[in-house]
């Protein structure tokens, strides 16, 4: 019987088939669905597959079983669509996707529709946060060898760090981040403007007045036009877990109560 199990495993990983359903196990192995986890226990044990959610089992090809997990970025999409959740790589993951990895992030850091617990596989951790409106908001496909994946563009990743800087290291790794895109050539004044739109005004203002201090003013045209039609509200603190105070920076109201020191 454990032989047929393995023999299983062994061949999804030589036809390349990334995951297999507990349904899709059972049929396979002609065992009813509840003694399915009871045969792949001593292959979880011995690394050879991974179960990241109820129902689904993912192989682990040889040269992943010392990380206990195929990377995160080949083990995402397969998660997300058995969960049946919109999702997108952000943050300082989707800032390392495009090429800008200052400082690579110890988890994989991903954006949900609706909550996913984060888990750990291994060396290999995923990180999950909800955030509104996720098929909406700029993104874009990427290709690992399990398949395609769902990752921010550039520009709606430099509206991520500042919007949430506690998963970007700070505004200051923040700025140092969005500088590398820069250089890149990988954000343009138009595509910041279009997701900034799914943004809080609060967090296209920080992004402008941190444009500005990194000497990208050319990025801030769009930017500023959507900041101008809300010149009557409330003073926005730059570090958000501060209050408005200290010198304001008109053009974006923004009161400067933190400094910001990019390693550029």
């Amino acid at each position: 019987m454990a032989a047929r199990t393995l023999d299983l495993l062994d061949d999804l990983v030589a036809h390349g088939r990334a995951a297999i359903t507990t349904a899709e196990a059972a049929d396979a192995l002609a065992i009813p669905e509840d003694q399915v986890r009871v045969r792949m226990h001593r292959y979880v044990q011995q690394g050879r597959v991974i179960a990241p959610a109820r129902g689904l089992w993912v192989p682990v090809p040889p040269q992943h079983r010392i990380y206990g997990s195929l990377p995160g970025l080949q083990l995402i999409d397969l998660l997300m669509r058995h969960l049946e959740r919109d999702y997108y790589v952000g943050w300082l993951s989707a800032a390392e996707v495009h090429g800008a990895a200052h400082q690579a992030p110890q988890a994989l850091q991903v954006a949900v529709s609706a909550p996913v617990q984060d888990r750990t596989f291994g060396r290999v951790r995923l990180q999950f946060a909800i955030r509104a409106r996720v098929a909406e908001v700029p993104r874009e496909q990427r290709t690992a060898s399990t398949g395609r994946f769902w990752v921010a563009t550039p520009a709606t990743t430099a509206l991520d760090l500042v919007d949430d800087p506690d998963r970007s290291g700070g505004l200051s790794n923040a700025a140092t981040v969005i500088a590398e895109l820069a250089d890149e050539g990988k954000l343009t004044a138009d595509a910041l403007e279009n997701a900034a739109r799914h943004f809080p005004i609060t967090t296209v203002r920080r992004l402008g007045r941190l444009l500005d201090t990194i000497d990208l003013p050319a990025l801030n045209g769009g930017l500023e036009r959507l900041a101008s039609e809300h010149r009557r509200s409330p003073i926005t603190a730059l570090d958000r877990h501060g209050a408005p105070e200290g010198p304001v920076d008109h053009r974006w109201r923004v009161a400067v109560n933190t400094e910001i020191d990019p390693d550029l």
